[in-house]
């Protein structure tokens, strides 16, 4: 078995073949219990995942119950990054994601050493950095935020605050319109929400004229400025439980309509597809592919062999966890 873990090592995800045929839904949850784990899960993983977990949110309500939770251990399903933030924000505890090939397209687009790099070129600015980054950028930044609460945020610096943002330049460029501020934005961007498109959100309209559009912050600004509803995962859902409006048209990861639809069982979600399919990384659907290698066996595998376990090193997680915190406290 141990030569087994290490093939599963080298290739960098659990071997999904193991322990076939048994009621995985059951085994995980008496492994949670029996181990003192909880499953954290983001709103863009399979429903399948969601509905095992402990909890299920967006990046800034994971953060808060990894900063939060008394568990010996916890399991990320999401992507890297946020496993890596788990781990800063309880470094004792054990986290485990169950693939560590699951990374961000977004967080690939800034690397520490750009940022560094940038950094040195522009003295004097402090620099806010979007949840979807590794830890070592993390490092480098004065305080994190999330979609969620990026305005919030950046509403407590002074109008003349030079801020260097980023890496989504569409979530910077949007924060610039309506603040007023001139921030200098990454250009980085994930690569679901930039396929979204004006021509596919009008064609699905005019199937569903009634329909109310929702759209992430993460979007292009056209994509945002035709929406009724612009916002973070948890904004558009919150919006969708509370109003009385029947049909729904949403430009964000599909993953976000499990549970939409499980709170609102009497509504109509529409997911809006790419606008054209080019080749690469999940560009036939409007679904994360890194998110969608978070599955059940894995999750049966990491929480049965604890493995693998996130890990970053103390000095890095050190820096991270002062803009972590930070946002935490602004927010």
């Amino acid at each position: 078995m141990l030569k087994k873990q290490k093939e599963w090592q080298q290739r960098g995800f659990i071997d999904e073949s193991i322990d076939g045929g048994i009621d995985l839904k059951k085994e995980i949850r008496r492994m949670c219990e029996e181990k003192n784990a909880i499953i954290l899960a983001h709103y863009y993983t399979v429903g399948e995942i969601q509905e095992v977990a402990d909890f299920v949110g967006d990046s800034l309500a994971l953060a808060r119950k990894a900063a939060e939770t008394d568990a010996r251990m916890m399991v990320m399903c999401g992507v890297h990054f946020m496993a890596e933030t788990c781990k800063i924000l309880s470094p004792e505890k054990v986290v485990l994601a169950p693939d560590l090939n699951a990374g961000c397209s977004l967080a690939d687009s800034c690397k520490a050493e750009d940022l560094k790099k940038f950094k040195d070129e522009h003295l004097g600015y402090q620099v806010v950095s979007y949840v979807n980054t590794t830890a070592a950028v993390k490092a480098l930044t004065d305080v994190v935020v999330t979609s969620g609460n990026a305005k919030k945020v950046i509403d407590t610096f002074p109008k003349d605050a030079k801020i260097i943002f980023g890496p989504d330049y569409n979530l910077g460029n949007y924060i610039n319109s309506v603040t007023g501020r001139d921030m200098l934005l990454w250009n980085g961007g994930c690569h679901v929400h930039e396929r979204f498109s004006v021509e596919e959100i009008v064609k699905l309209k005019a199937e569903h004229p009634q329909a109310v559009v929702m759209a992430h912050l993460e979007c292009k600004a056209p994509v945002l400025a035709i929406a009724d509803v612009v916002g973070s995962t948890a904004v558009m859902l919150k919006y969708a439980q509370e109003h009385d409006e029947r049909e729904y048209i949403v430009a964000t990861e599909a993953g976000i309509l499990h549970e939409m639809q499980r709170t609102c069982p009497d509504k109509q979600f529409y997911p809006v597809p790419p606008e054209v399919s080019e080749g690469g990384i999940g560009c036939s659907c409007n679904e994360c592919q890194y998110m969608k290698m978070n599955t059940l066996q894995k999750l049966y595998n990491t929480l049965k062999y604890e493995w693998p376990a996130i890990e970053v090193d103390p000095d890095i997680a050190r820096e991270a966890v002062k803009s972590i915190n930070r946002m935490l406290e602004l927010s």
